[in-house]
């Protein structure tokens, strides 16, 4: 894991002295210094969802264009299961990288500690500092140094189907036993299934972890928990709700399938978060859009969590338009902008005072999410966070189609972030 760390650290800090080291009027790219006036091109690797937010985020970086006319921002949408690699591979190479790029809240600690980002403190692309909400500031923090702007923060909830739950003649569910009891009802009345259970993703995982008193580390005493006893409870609710009827799962390309399935009235629930709004309300059964019900996901045997989600903006350290790039993040992140994406994407704003736009006051989705965000569980904010996953979805599927055991699934999970993890218990 921690091989070349040294090596590729070196090449973004030269590449990012070299960008330092121009002359005082203009950049190697034609950017104005002197001046003031920014020029030059900025490439923005957007991981949002293709094909509904991506329209809106493309257009609302073409509103940067209008205020800054000599320079190009040239939006790349990369799909959010590649970008990850994708960015390090470029960063490590110094060929190929982003000005900018929409980080997933795991990744930035990873890529700020590979070297690959540009501190951003004392820079114009982090203004008012005391008006992001801490946990979504928390997440832009590696060893004392700033390397990212919170964009949106979200977390789980249950998304559900008024309109079954009306013909079944149930209740939103409160807990995991209510779930079950519902789906079985549900399946009853209708014939449908209760719950769509993502199967490929251990994120979608971690509120029935949560549920149980467990988590995957513990950072603060340098501690696996992910084998201990709540770990194996939460891998047998999921187990349960599958081999129960009361939810449905899949191995491969899970997105699609919850949201088809969802979105066409094959199933009256699915666990989702406010980035899929958008796309749920273009799905047959949300036409009329107050057929969508949302509320937080059922609680567990020990307690009701949802992890801490969220994208932030963060600037390539070998970015040679350096000027440019703090400014393009500070104008996707204010509050003016974090209130146009609230009203056409029903997505948080990391700002508090983005809260008391109107267009964010009277949202019906960030009303409900707001709080769900205020007591959601953050995961560790350490350069292996986002790591951490592939090891737990490969024993999480196998636990959901039988191929695995719950103990096992936790024992392999386990052993894999002891490697993973040097020194940690």
């Amino acid at each position: 894991m921690r091989r070349g760390i040294t090596a590729t650290a070196l090449v973004a800090a030269l590449a990012l002295a070299a960008t330092a080291c121009g002359s005082d009027d203009s950049s190697s790219d034609g950017t104005s210094k002197s001046s003031g006036e920014l020029s030059g091109t900025v490439t923005w690797w957007d991981t949002s969802t293709a094909g509904s937010e991506d329209k809106v985020f493309k257009k609302i970086a073409e509103g940067f264009e209008k205020e800054h006319p000599k320079v190009d921002v040239k939006y790349v949408n990369v799909p959010f299961g590649d970008a990850q690699n994708k960015f390090k591979n470029a960063a490590q190479s110094g060929s190929g990288a982003p000005d900018v790029i929409r980080s997933e809240v795991a990744w930035t600690p990873e890529f700020a500690d590979l070297g690959y980002l540009a501190p951003l403190d004392s820079t114009p692309a982090l203004q008012k500092t005391d008006d992001f909400l801490k946990q979504a500031a928390a997440s832009t923090k590696y060893n004392g140094k700033t390397y990212a702007v919170p964009q949106v923060i979200d977390s789980l909830g249950i998304f559900y189907n008024k309109k079954i739950f009306k013909e079944a003649g149930v209740e939103v569910p409160q807990t995991v036993d209510g779930l079950k009891a519902a789906s079985k009802k549900i399946k009853s009345k209708t014939g449908k299934t209760g719950l769509y259970l993502r199967g490929d993703d251990a994120y979608w995982f971690l509120s029935f972890l949560y549920g149980e008193g467990g988590d995957m580390v513990d950072a603060s005493s340098k501690s696996v928990t992910i084998d201990n006893p709540a770990g194996v409870k939460a891998m047998k609710v999921v187990k349960d709700l599958v081999d129960s009827g009361a939810a449905k799962t899949d191995a491969t390309d899970g997105w699609e399938n919850m949201q088809s399935s969802f979105k066409d009235g094959k199933v009256a629930m699915m666990i989702n978060g406010p980035w899929a709004v958008a796309d749920t309300y273009a799905g047959k059964e949300f036409k009329d859009k107050a057929n969508l019900g949302v509320a937080p996901v059922p609680a567990g045997s020990a307690a009701q969590g949802a992890p801490q989600g969220g994208h932030n903006l963060a600037v390539y350290a070998g970015s040679k338009n350096l000027d440019a790039s703090y400014a393009f993040v500070d104008y996707m992140t204010s509050v003016k902008t974090q209130a146009q994406v609230t009203k056409e994407l029903n997505l948080l704003p990391t700002r508090t005072s983005a809260y008391a736009q109107e267009s964010v006051v009277d949202n019906e989705i960030v009303g409900f999410f707001k709080p769900v965000v205020e007591s959601a569980v953050e995961r560790p904010w350490i350069p292996e966070t986002g790591s951490l996953f592939a090891p737990l979805v490969t024993e999480y599927t196998k636990v959901l189609t039988g191929q695995t055991t719950p103990e096992k699934a936790v024992d392999t999970t386990g052993d894999s972030y002891r490697k993973l993890l040097k020194g940690w218990k």
